[in-house]
């Protein structure tokens, strides 16, 4: 499963309205990259694919490929404001090492693709 707060879900709803286009939702992944080895990503789709998983939280639909899952398995999505604006924030309980920044992470089981880092 995929954990999203009650207030990244709220920043969602706000984000996707914008969008104004009927059917979005949240598609969260990772790829290869990163100072780490795997990088996140998350955005909007409007297609299923087989072998996504999909998680329903506080009204927003979350849905993550086939490939993503294992690395981000249990993960929680949170929002955070502060005086220097505000960001989505990742716990992945499968990371082992990270980044700096917190962008990028590599688990016990895999590596992905670790890049130099721009400081």
């Amino acid at each position: 499963m995929i954990t999203l707060t009650e207030r990244a879900s709220l920043k969602v709803k706000e984000m996707l309205a914008a969008e104004n286009k009927p059917g979005l939702f949240l598609r969260v992944g990772v790829r290869p990259g990163g100072c780490s080895g795997f990088t996140y990503g998350m955005g909007w789709d409007q297609e299923m694919k087989e072998g996504d998983a999909t998680f329903e939280q506080h009204g927003v639909t979350i849905v993550v490929d086939k490939d993503s899952y294992p690395y981000i398995k249990g993960t929680e999505i949170d929002f955070k404001e502060s005086m220097m604006g505000g960001g989505f924030s990742i716990e992945n309980p499968n990371a082992i090492a990270s980044c700096g920044c917190g962008s990028s992470f590599k688990t016990a089981l895999a590596e992905g693709k670790a890049e130099k880092c721009d400081d």
